[in-house]
Formats: C-alpha cells, sequence, structure tokens
C-alpha cells in the first residue's frame, strides 16, 4: 500500500512540473528565432502557391483551401517589416489557430524554417522590452533564453485579432 502512495506523490510532482512548462514550436525569420505555443499550432505544411484576394495588406499572400477551410496566409516577415527573403524548399507555412468561446480563427503564417519544439518554464519568460514608440512589440508575450539563443514568444491571440481588425478596415 505505501509503494501505491509514492506512485500517486509521484504523478502529483510530475502534474506540478507540467503545469509550470509551455511548450513552443519554434521557428527562424531572417536571423531572428520566435516561438508559438505549440498548442495553437495546428500544422505544418510546406508553401505552396495561394489564391491572391485584391484590396488586402501587402503582407497577406492570399488564401488557401485546408480540406474544405479557407485560410488566409500572412507573411510574418513582412508583416513585421523584415527584408524580404525569397520562398525556398525550406519555407513552410505554420497554421495556426485561436478560440474565442464558439469562434475559432485559423490563419497560416508563412516563415522562413521551422527548427524545433522548445519546453520552456513559465518562470523563465521575460517580459518584452518596451522600445518606445518606434518599435512595435504588441505580438510579443515575451523573450526567453534557449540554449543560448534568444527566443521570441508571440502571442497568437493579439496576431490574429489585430489581422482581422487589419482586414475589416481594408
Amino acid at each position: 500500500m505505501s509503494q501505491e502512495n509514492k506512485t500517486t506523490a509521484g504523478d502529483d510532482t510530475a502534474q506540478k512540473s507540467s503545469d509550470t512548462t509551455i511548450q513552443y514550436l519554434s521557428f527562424v525569420l531572417g536571423k531572428e528565432e520566435y516561438g508559438v505555443d505549440i498548442l495553437r499550432v495546428q500544422e505544418i505544411r510546406s508553401w505552396e502557391p495561394v489564391s491572391r484576394v485584391p484590396n488586402v495588406p501587402y503582407y497577406e499572400k492570399g488564401v488557401v483551401n485546408l480540406r474544405g477551410a479557407i485560410v488566409p496566409i500572412i507573411d510574418l516577415r513582412e508583416r513585421f517589416s523584415l527584408s524580404k527573403a525569397e520562398y525556398t524548399p525550406l519555407t513552410v507555412v505554420v497554421v495556426l489557430q485561436t478560440g474565442n468561446g464558439s469562434l475559432t480563427r485559423i490563419m497560416g503564417v508563412v516563415v522562413d524554417s521551422v527548427s524545433d519544439v522548445i519546453s520552456v518554464e513559465r518562470s523563465e519568460i521575460q517580459g518584452a522590452p518596451d522600445f518606445g514608440t518606434k518599435v512595435s512589440n504588441e505580438f510579443i508575450n515575451g523573450l526567453v533564453s534557449v540554449n543560448e539563443r534568444m527566443v521570441m514568444l508571440l502571442d497568437v491571440d493579439k496576431l490574429l485579432i489585430i489581422e482581422n481588425m487589419d482586414q475589416s478596415e481594408g
């Protein structure tokens, strides 16, 4: 019976550990590394041509049909005002989703390449620095150092909400 108690105590410890650890899918844009909550990633697809949509912002590349759902594709390099890059065989689309009650929004973001899945302790996440009004950090949830690399953690909800606002304005 004491063996069962030890197992239960161990399970509680494992549960507490998983509550403080978040997994992120990390990817590269230029020379910077970014991460999104792995629970928001629906799938990773290779780049494929999209159907262009008129009168949308320059960083919205178009839409693709994903198993019957029309999914907008955003080039994150262009959205974040980084230098434009040619799409290569390593270029991928990370399909992200967010939920707001009964409303679920899906969007694909073009990234240079996917790095890996990283596990981060909540306590290791540092707040986004304030660069003043010249640089917007509205999409950054925090920063974390992983194996001597700085990874910017993106807030998928804010990214998708902002995109929705931009679409309704345009």
